[in-house]
């Protein structure tokens, strides 16, 4: 009996607390679980420490074979009790301390949403600041929770059980990196891609790959433009042409206009001598007037050639702004230049008064008394009204 009671003590082990010891899950309760670490006295494992981070029930953790490393936190004749979050935790801080010195980033998956911020568990309880989650203002985190995230350490006290991680220190990295490369490679004359980032009153802010260059609102079209939002809104993917480049400063000067075709080669072959157009009166000049026939083309109607009468000055009879009905005399696409013509549609509107008062005195020339001026100005009197 002596002998037995001997052997039986022989098989008990005397564990010291902080002591790590590996073991088989043996038994699963809701709130706790049982690991054979080799003697007769099994040892038991709290829900509470399981891991850094809350946990419904220890089936959600561990499941009965499964082989762990734990630290011992308690240990006395008749109970051993032991930590898996502990080993956990020494392991993490030497890993994190690690990674806080050299910048290594890291991938862990969101465990919770909390107010904020977000949890991950990684060996401990490491906290990320909503601030610190993206490079842009986030709203709503409640779709984060399961998605992995890329790391890093920016704040760690052991102590204090404390750890502050961003990924938004991993994506500006990123950006900076993209950025740098962008202005070593970019070229003046070169066409690219870019997205429109925001308008401002004298252009477009265009991202070309991690650095924004602009459009000035001078670059945005051929033609005179007002406000940018004429030609583009944000979120736009555009192609712009380099102007220059200041790597010193960062800055890129961009042109929509130069990737865009001239405007006298949009209206080549589109306008004829002898065709009629309609025209806006963009600037009176001494010797004429210029009318805009299409954006960013200009014709020139000659002081001679406004009206089918002597005129001292054209702003006798335009204004800038009008609108008016021209006639083409000359195209000359190589020079640029358009001649134009009121004058020649005010006079085949009198000669077609005139041919339609002959014909109609003709038909009463037997019984009339009416003269031919009088039927003249009779027409004259339709056409005015």
């Amino acid at each position: 009996m002596v002998e037995e009671m001997n052997n039986d003590m022989a098989e008990v082990k005397s564990f010291s607390v902080g002591e790590i010891v590996t073991g088989t899950v043996t038994k699963v309760e809701e709130k706790q679980a049982f690991v054979n670490v080799g003697y007769k006295l099994d040892g038991l494992i709290p829900i509470s420490e399981l891991s850094s981070l809350h946990v419904e029930k220890v089936s959600d953790v561990l499941s009965e074979g499964d082989e762990v490393e734990l630290k011992v936190i308690k240990s006395n004749d008749d109970e051993l009790v032991l930590s898996k979050r502990a080993v956990a935790a020494e392991k993490a801080w030497e890993d994190l301390e690690a990674k806080l010195v050299s910048g290594e980033a890291f991938e862990a998956e969101v465990a919770d949403v909390v107010k904020g911020g977000l949890v991950v568990d990684v060996g401990v309880r490491g906290f990320i600041p909503a601030s610190l989650v993206e490079r842009h203002f986030v709203e709503d985190f409640s779709d984060y929770k399961g998605k992995t995230l890329r790391l890093k350490v920016v704040e760690l006290d052991k102590d204090k059980n404390k750890l502050i991680l961003s990924q938004r220190a991993v994506l500006d990295e990123e950006a900076a990196d993209k950025k740098r490369q962008t202005l070593e490679s970019i070229q003046v004359g070169s066409v690219i891609e870019g997205k429109v980032q925001r308008l401002t009153d004298f252009g477009a802010f265009v991202d070309i790959g991690g650095v924004d260059g602009l459009v000035h609102i001078s670059q945005m079209a051929h033609q005179h433009v007002e406000t940018p939002s004429e030609v583009v809104n944000e979120g736009d993917a555009i192609k712009v042409k380099v102007l220059g480049v200041d790597r010193d400063n960062e800055r890129i000067s961009l042109s929509i206009k130069e990737t865009l075709p001239g405007p006298w080669e949009v209206v080549e072959g589109k306008i004829k001598a002898g065709e009629v157009l309609e025209g806006v009166v963009k600037r009176i000049v001494s010797f004429g007037a210029f009318i805009e026939i299409a954006p960013g083309v200009e014709g020139l109607v000659h002081i001679s050639q406004i009206a089918n009468r002597h005129i001292g000055t054209p702003s006798e009879v335009l204004t800038e702004g009008e609108q008016v009905k021209i006639k083409v005399l000359d195209v000359n696409l190589d020079e640029k230049r358009i001649s134009l013509s009121i004058r020649a549609l005010e006079e085949e509107r009198q000669a077609k008064i005139e041919n339609e008062a002959k014909q109609e005195y003709q038909k009463e020339e037997d019984h009339s008394s009416f003269s031919l001026g009088d039927v003249i100005g009779e027409q004259l009197k339709k056409y005015k009204n």
